[in-house]
């Protein structure tokens, strides 16, 4: 009895954001498996498009990560892409936001996007920045990196080196703010995005209500008008998951590809 009120329990605490990330996780693993459950050399369709999909994004991201770092890092930047890609399609299946219930005034959607949630997207930033921190360790060492905050830069050394260093600790700890800042300002970007284009799709379904046109023509206007918007979302759906990666990609270039160049000189 224990166990059963607690999975319903489980069942009730859970929100339609989270109810539709698990639909995309088990959607985007059940993909994956199908298309790689029989690799063969002349691949077939869901092959060939799966082979298409990670190698472009092995190469875009290995160009910007560095050899050494992709290797650590893909599986993250390729889920964190495909996820968002989906979540943000998702979000314009018809129903999505507009099929639920009414509890008093308020509409209850069963299914939302998740990327409109901003649980969503800051637990998407936070994750990362940890794999950051760790990756970051990994490859530099804490005094390394310690050092590449706040130590003297540009090879100076003796009196010019001691006379600096407090300018040099004052643009490390700006550096450190900026960090502390990432996982905000990737999360905002992601869900304003997203959330602006929710509502301008909402919008223009209703513009011929609001205008107070004919009921015909209203009903026409909520067909008509949304489908080029429509377009324009599939397209901003597929470009804010690129750049939410992107930078993913050029945060952790900066910290560790100096320490890449050395071993490379090695």
């Amino acid at each position: 009895m224990t166990k059963a009120h607690g999975f319903f329990g489980l069942l009730s605490s859970m929100t339609n954001s989270i109810l539709v990330s698990m639909i995309l996780v088990v959607t985007i693993v059940a993909w994956a498996q199908r298309a790689t459950r029989r690799m063969q050399l002349i691949p077939g369709r869901d092959q060939n498009v799966f082979e298409c999909i990670v190698e472009g994004l092995y190469e875009f991201f290995e160009g910007i990560v560095g050899h050494h770092m992709i290797v650590k890092s893909f599986s993250m930047l390729a889920s964190l892409f495909l996820y968002i890609v989906a979540a943000n399609w998702f979000g314009l299946l018809p129903g999505v936001g507009s099929i639920g219930w009414r509890e008093g005034e308020e509409f209850i959607p069963l299914f939302r996007p998740t990327t409109a949630d901003m649980n969503t997207t800051i637990g998407l930033a936070i994750v990362f920045m940890v794999f950051w921190f760790i990756w970051t360790l990994q490859e530099m060492g804490l005094i390394s990196f310690l050092k590449h905050l706040f130590g003297v830069k540009g090879g100076l050394k003796g009196f010019m080196a001691v006379a600096l260093m407090p300018i040099f600790f004052f643009v490390g700890a700006i550096e450190v703010i900026s960090i502390l800042i990432r996982p905000v300002s990737l999360s905002l970007r992601l869900f304003g995005n997203v959330f602006a284009g929710e509502n301008l799709l909402a919008t223009m379904v209703s513009l011929g209500h609001e205008l107070h046109f004919p009921t015909w023509l209203a009903h026409l206007c909520s067909v008509l008008i949304p489908v080029p918007f429509y377009f324009l979302e599939l397209l901003i759906g597929v470009l804010q998951a690129f750049v939410f990666a992107l930078l993913c990609a050029v945060y952790l270039n900066l910290s560790t590809s100096h320490d890449e160049a050395e071993a490379e000189n090695h």
